[in-house]
């Protein structure tokens, strides 16, 4: 399979985010683009520990991010290539591009909850 950016479908557009994705096998795959101050916090309240669940395995193309989890942080910038365990934060440093790769059944669940936060939160602009 192959997918260029222009070809994914957009999943969700808004604050300056754009997640467009597709479902290969059992893997969700994503090309993310995150402007500089995003915290992904918020969207992941009510999950275990409030903290995404899912692993993701991706490559940073363009900026940083930092990711927090409950005994440590690690910066990832481009260029860099990483495996996120389940129970992190990402905090989004610059405006940031990646790719990502995720298990579909766990990314789904974790999906469902972080749609439902952001609904939430924009319907109370």
């Amino acid at each position: 399979m192959r997918a260029s950016k222009q070809d994914l479908p957009v999943a969700f557009e808004g604050r300056g985010v754009v997640s467009r994705l597709a479902e290969w096998g059992e893997m969700n795959m994503a090309l993310e683009t995150l402007p500089g101050g995003t915290d992904t916090a918020p969207i992941f309240k009510g999950l275990p520990d409030d903290r995404c669940q899912c692993p993701h395995w991706g490559y940073v193309l363009k900026g940083r991010m930092r990711i927090r989890y409950p005994d440590r942080e690690e910066i990832l910038e481009a260029g860099d290539a990483y495996y996120m365990e389940p129970g992190h934060l990402p905090l989004f440093e610059e405006d940031t591009e990646i790719i990502e790769f995720s298990p579909k059944g766990e990314y789904q669940k974790t999906m469902e909850v972080a749609a439902r936060n952001m609904a939430s939160m924009q319907a109370g602009q």
